[in-house]
C-alpha cells in the first residue's frame, strides 16, 4: 500500500523471516536456555505465507481492521492451507501439515515475531533510502514487537538491529 524504494517478493520475505526466526530461536536456546528447535522454527517460517500462493497478499492493516474481517480472513487462509495440502501426495501431508497450518503455538510465536521483525527491518531500510513513508509504520511495528514481551526480541533489538540502519561502509 506504500511506495517502496525496493520491492520484495514472497520468496525473499519468507527467506528473511526464516533466517530471523532461526536467529530468535538460537538466542532463546543458547542465551536463555529454552528448549527450542531453531531448525523446526526456521522451516515453519519458510512456509508461513504459503497460503498466499492461493489467496494473494492481504495487507496487514486490512487483515486486522476489525474482528469480523480477521475471522473471515482466517477462514479463507484455512481453506487455502487445506487446498495446498490436498495437492501433496498423502504420505507427505503429515510432514508439511504442521508447517503450513502453523499448528505449534510456540513455533508460531517465534515465526510471528520474526515476521514483525522483518517488517520493521523493511521500514528501517526504506527510511535509510530516504523514504519517509514508512516512519509511522516503523513506530507501530516497534510497539507491537515490544508488546510481544520476548527476551529474544530484546536481545536481538539491542545487539543486531542497529546494524540494519548502517551503510555498507559502516
Amino acid at each position: 500500500l506504500m511506495r517502496n524504494t525496493r520491492t520484495e517478493n514472497v520468496e525473499e520475505h519468507s527467506y528473511e523471516v526464516a533466517v530471523l526466526a532461526h536467529a530468535l530461536a538460537v538466542i532463546g536456546r543458547d542465551v536463555f536456555h529454552k528448549g527450542l528447535d531453531p531448525d523446526k522454527i526456521a522451516a515453519a517460517a519458510l512456509f508461513h505465507d504459503a497460503p498466499e500462493i492461493i489467496t494473494g497478499d492481504m495487507p496487514t492493516p486490512i487483515k486486522y481492521y476489525n474482528p469480523d474481517i480477521k475471522t473471515a480472513y482466517r477462514q479463507v487462509e484455512a481453506v487455502a492451507q487445506d487446498k495446498l495440502l490436498s495437492m501433496l501426495p498423502p504420505e507427505l501431508v503429515p510432514a508439511y501439515g504442521p508447517l503450513v497450518r502453523e499448528s505449534d503455538k510456540e513455533v508460531k510465536r517465534y515465526v510471528k515475531a520474526a515476521d514483525k521483525l522483518s517488517a520493521y527491518i523493511k521500514c528501517v531500510e526504506e527510511g535509510k533510502a530516504g523514504n519517509t513513508e514508512f516512519k509511522k509504520a516503523a513506530e507501530q511495528i516497534m510497539a507491537a514487537l515490544e508488546d510481544m514481551k520476548m527476551e529474544e526480541l530484546e536481545y536481538f533489538t539491542e545487539r543486531f538491529l542497529p546494524a540494519f540502519g548502517l551503510t555498507l561502509d559502516e
